[in-house]
């Protein structure tokens, strides 16, 4: 069994795209522990993630430090031009920032603990949380279903729960990454970028993506686009 996963090598193409530079990458721990797939996303209907890379940040007490956000992630691969598979040099930038300072924050209350600057009051922890309205609550219990029902092979049985998730939560894009890789066994392990998830990114319009992170040092967010 190996220690880790990783491609032998990355394209210039994904660094940008994800917010990485090379230095981040050679300094890149290979953990030594085991990593678990939460299947079931039950981690995070319990904490509210709706898309990812997010990040929860919880103490040794289990106190939650911050709440689900957007783990230094912008929305910089909708400037991608997906003919090209090229990402303006500006925006790649603005990617490696604010990943850069997302890392460096979180390593900075690692070391400090409570007197991180970015460690939250409870307050402010409470202020950025919420409960589940209704709909949000009808469209776990629909994913739910729909993942139970492709597992016993009723795929388009499920292909309707699953639509019913999307569309009482269309903001949860990991509902709808899910929804179309069990449409088509053939998507398993790949990356859910098909057609109909390039329409639902588009009709964002200016809504983003990405939600700005709340953190102090964090760069202007670039426009939707």
């Amino acid at each position: 069994m190996k220690d880790y996963i990783r491609p032998p090598e990355l394209s210039q193409f994904m660094f940008d795209f994800m917010g990485w530079d090379r230095a981040f990458s050679d300094r890149a721990a290979a953990p030594t522990y085991p990593c678990l797939i939460d299947e079931r996303h039950e981690v995070a209907e319990r904490y509210n993630m709706v898309n990812v890379p997010t990040s929860v940040w919880i103490d040794e007490q289990g106190r939650i430090v911050r709440p689900a956000e957007p783990s230094g992630t912008s929305d910089v691969f909708r400037y991608m031009d997906r003919q090209t598979f090229t990402i303006p040099a500006e925006a790649a930038e603005q990617g490696r920032r604010t990943k850069t300072i997302y890392v460096e924050a979180l390593c900075d209350w690692i070391e400090k603990g409570e007197k991180s600057r970015h460690a939250l009051a409870p307050a402010e922890v409470r202020r950025r949380m919420r409960g589940l309205s209704r709909d949000e609550s009808t469209a776990a219990a629909s994913f739910r279903l729909g993942v139970w029902l492709t597992k016993q092979g009723h795929v388009d049985a499920a292909q309707k729960f699953l639509d019913e998730a999307v569309r009482l939560r269309p903001e949860n894009w990991s509902f709808r990454r899910q929804k179309i890789v069990l449409s088509d066994p053939a998507l398993t392990g790949q990356l859910a970028s098909t057609p109909e998830f390039w329409q639902a990114v588009q009709a964002l319009g200016d809504r983003y993506y990405y939600p700005p992170t709340e953190m102090t040092g964090m760069p202007e967010p670039l426009p939707p686009r």
